[in-house]
């Protein structure tokens, strides 16, 4: 986490571990939603969207200038549910393919992770 990101006024610190941990977790959600979506299957369309959302995620945690802790927070739920919807989704079809097995395990990590940030925010607050 770069000093910016500890300084924003407004934002609490957060640990830096469990933004890096997040951050880690956008990336490969994104990177497997983008494989499991050139499957074709049925779960394409909601692979994509938590795709799109897990690089809107990293780049808004990444550029933090003009973030307020609700617009983070709002962020993080938005991207929960979208790993959620992409996990559940993908579990339907995890035993034909393991694309989706994967998908869905690295959308529960992100789930998990963003949750880990928004826990971190509420006890820096």
């Amino acid at each position: 986490m770069t000093a910016e990101m500890r300084d924003m006024p407004g934002m609490p610190a957060m640990d830096a571990e469990v933004v890096r941990a997040c951050l880690d977790a956008l990336a490969a959600c994104e990177q497997a939603c983008t494989v499991c979506a050139m499957e074709l299957m049925s779960c394409a369309p909601a692979c994509m969207n938590c795709a799109d959302m897990c690089n809107t995620m990293m780049r808004a945690m990444l550029r933090m200038r003009g973030m307020t802790p609700a617009a983070l927070m709002a962020m993080l739920d938005a991207c929960i549910a979208m790993c959620q919807a992409c996990e559940d989704e993908c579990r339907e079809h995890a035993a034909e393919s393991a694309v989706c097995d994967m998908c869905a395990q690295a959308c529960r990590a992100c789930a998990d992770a963003c949750m880990a940030v928004k826990d971190a925010m509420i006890a820096a607050a």
